[in-house]
């Protein structure tokens, strides 16, 4: 499980996202890029990070799930994921 910090700051910046989206558009639009730099870093989309809903992960996350490897692998062998069977021939 990751540390609630990491989540918290991972949410504000979900949340600094939404809020500049329509800003950072039209700044884009209009090319001015030294207006985009004066927004806050968090108001960049790539500075969000995927992480699973379940353990926090971040790495190995597979976005069609949005959780990890390993979570995905528990769920998908216990049937909670529908459609997915494990792999035989």
């Amino acid at each position: 499980m990751a540390k609630k910090a990491w989540l918290e700051r991972n949410k504000k910046k979900q949340e600094t996202v939404k809020k500049f989206a329509a800003l950072r558009a039209e700044l884009k639009a209009k090319k001015d890029y030294v207006g985009l730099t004066k927004l806050p870093k968090n108001a960049s989309p790539t500075r969000v990070v995927n992480r699973c809903s379940f353990s926090g992960r971040r790495r190995g996350y597979l976005r069609k799930f949005g959780c990890s490897r390993l979570t995905f692998r528990e769920a998908a062998l216990n049937g909670l994921i529908p459609g997915v069977v494990k792999a035989s021939w």
